[in-house]
């Protein structure tokens, strides 16, 4: 009885087996680096003896030149050890590491290249010639070198302590090559101290936060052109059926295509509109990033349908984006969004569908061609993506927008918005934390509504979803905790008046000379604070309640500024009060709310005085 055909499978594990073993045996150069699978076949993109190493794996977003290593750009004498660092490192990490992504292969490389340049130039033709005086003299030269295309400005710390790092690496490596660096290369140093890399690194890598009012016109205008936009692809979708129709006859189509445009209200040209439908992926990237905390790679790999919605037992409709991240090898998650980001989605499926159906064209014109052509399964995971675009430099092929071009288009949205501020893709998710943050602490001034269910307790929160993006979380607690610190340290200012009563106490504690013996710094002593106080805002105060029962927080605002021993009243909450005072002056003067309410608008305007008196330093 005949054995049963390995199914499709098992064939291909075996192939790629196959490839694995080629590899380790660095078959005369043949050892597969990557492979796709087209089909049911896997199919070699790069070999060991090839000067360009291409990868897969990578995230959509990524360009085409990002995704390869070229051996060729290093100086002849290295290019040999270099490949050999790169595949020890692509199949076993670096020392006491796991196996790298794709990326970060990548990324090493990048690292590598300056090191190998810098010893040609020295006239070192092998690592075995590396002693401490060679790494010393490189130490001085990346910390002088300039970045490139910058006559003044030097290379940041974290990017030299990387390079500095890249060199660890190639010691490390080398050992197991055929020119083995005979030592490290700063035994009784490190790349962090040699870069000037402080203690505060995290600090350094800090993601800016885009100002508020800055953010409020970028946002409102992106979401304009989304609300829009319907009637824009109408436009577009009129104009591609006129163009279809009339292939043969350029001066028929343009003609009906203008009639088309004035009849439909619209007083610019087809190339105008072009223009306008371009802005509407730029602009829905803006709603989503902004609403869902989403990072780059994570919008990028958004498909058709990416949304769906649960409800509670009270009938409260929570709605989730589905999306694949590769960060922390999380694989598919999801993301709570308010019903803007779904509108946003609706609008880039339209938007995407002339684009897929040109990029399906691509795949099949391959398929037709040759079945286990590589680039089939390259454009295929593109074909389901939203944010998509014509790639000039690949012969128009459609691919996934790359980040390089998306903070382009950002930059100059943001530009034509008004704001000189720098957009770029990876600010949103750190703007979203601070607004999800905010939202719990009541101190939200704009998008209120989009942010309402991150008001809601943060375990109760993730438990909703458990497939929910648990990092992001993290960043939201980060951002609640920064929020606090900075707030106790405003509060701690001795130059900072402070009405209700809780801000009355605290201002006589601060100028007490014991309150400092108390704890380790000033640092310790705000945190410590801001960790064992409750805080939140009610728009005229800072509550310090432990719950939200205070009716000072809804009912009665004048409430806290009468000596509430829960209020905090600063310098951010006198606006407030100057518009009140003045109402109530007005309301004075009327004849017809009787002694009653008088003597209440009397009470009140005592009230806003005493905190408008405390705060002006009287």
């Amino acid at each position: 009885m005949s054995e049963p055909a390995p199914s499709a499978t098992a064939a291909l594990a075996e192939q790629q087996e196959q490839f694995k073993r080629e590899t380790e045996l660095n078959n005369d150069g043949l050892a597969v680096i990557s492979h796709r699978v087209v089909g049911k076949h896997a199919v070699p993109i790069s070999r060991y003896r090839d000067d360009i190493w291409e990868f897969v794996g990578v995230t959509t977003n990524t360009t085409k030149s990002d995704t390869r290593v070229n051996f060729a750009t290093i100086p002849k004498e290295f290019q040999s050890i270099a490949k050999q660092v790169i595949y020890r490192y692509l199949r076993n990490g670096g020392y006491g590491q796991k196996t790298p992504k794709a990326s970060t292969v990548i990324k090493f490389f990048q690292d590598i290249k300056p090191f190998f340049i810098y010893l040609a130039t020295v006239h070192i033709k092998s690592l075995t010639r590396v002693d401490r005086f060679t790494a010393a003299m490189y130490v001085a030269h990346v910390n002088t070198k300039t970045r490139v295309g910058s006559r003044d400005v030097k290379l940041s710390s974290l990017t030299v302590a990387k390079r500095l790092h890249a060199v660890e690496k190639i010691y490390y490596l080398s050992q197991y090559t055929d020119d083995v660096m005979p030592a490290h290369p700063w035994p009784e140093s490190s790349a962090e101290f040699l870069s000037g890399v402080t203690k505060n690194r995290a600090d350094q890598e800090r993601t800016p936060l885009i100002p508020d009012d800055i953010f409020h016109i970028i946002f409102r205008r992106a979401w304009e052109v989304v609300e829009t936009a319907p009637h824009l692809l109408d436009l577009r979708d009129g104009v591609d059926l006129i163009a279809s129709s009339h292939r043969d006859d350029k001066y028929r189509k343009q003609e009906l295509q203008g009639e088309f445009l004035k009849t439909n209200g619209w007083k610019g040209g087809v190339k105008e509109l072009g223009k306008e439908i371009t802005k509407i992926r730029v602009a829905s990237y803006i709603v989503v990033a902004s609403l869902s905390g989403c990072r780059n790679h994570e919008i990028a790999f958004l498909q058709k349908n990416a949304c769906y919605s649960t409800s509670n037992t009270t009938g409260e409709t929570y709605w989730w984006m589905r999306s694949t991240s590769t960060k922390t090898n999380a694989g598919q998650t999801e993301w709570m969004v308010p019903e803007a980001v779904v509108s946003a989605l609706q609008v880039m499926e339209r938007w995407a569908r002339p684009l897929q159906q040109l990029l399906q064209r691509e795949i099949d014109q391959y398929r037709s061609t040759d079945p286990l052509d590589p680039r089939i399964a390259e454009a295929e995971e593109h074909s389901r993506a939203l944010f998509i675009g014509l790639s000039t430099g690949k012969g128009n092929l459609v691919r996934t927008t790359p980040t390089k071009t998306l903070n382009q288009e950002l930059k100059t949205f943001s530009r034509n918005c008004g704001t000189d501020w720098k957009l770029a893709s990876h600010q949103f998710r750190r703007k979203f934390a601070n607004y999800a943050a905010r939202s719990q602490f009541g101190d939200l001034r704009y998008l209120r509504e989009h942010f309402k269910h991150w008001s809601i307790d943060m375990t109760l929160g993730y438990a909703l979803n458990e497939s929910q993006e648990i990092a992001l979380y993290a960043e939201i607690q980060q951002e609640i905790s920064d929020i606090k610190e900075q707030t106790v340290q405003n509060w701690l200012d001795p130059d900072q008046p402070l009405a209700g009563g809780y801000g009355t106490n605290l201002a006589k504690w601060r100028t007490r000379g014991e309150n400092i013996t108390l704890f380790k710094n000033q640092k310790q002593m705000i945190t410590s604070i801001a960790e064992s106080t409750a805080i939140r805002s009610n728009g005229h105060a800072w509550c310090t309640a432990d719950d939200n029962l205070c009716i000072g927080n809804s009912i009665e605002p004048v409430r806290c500024a009468a000596g509430c021993s829960n209020a905090v009243i600063g310098l951010e909450h006198k606006p407030f009060y100057n518009g009140l005072y003045n109402q109530l002056r007005q309301l004075k003067d009327l004849d017809d709310i009787g002694p009653a309410g008088l003597a209440r608008v009397q009470r009140d305007l005592d009230r806003c005085a005493n905190v408008l008196n405390t705060l002006a330093g009287n």
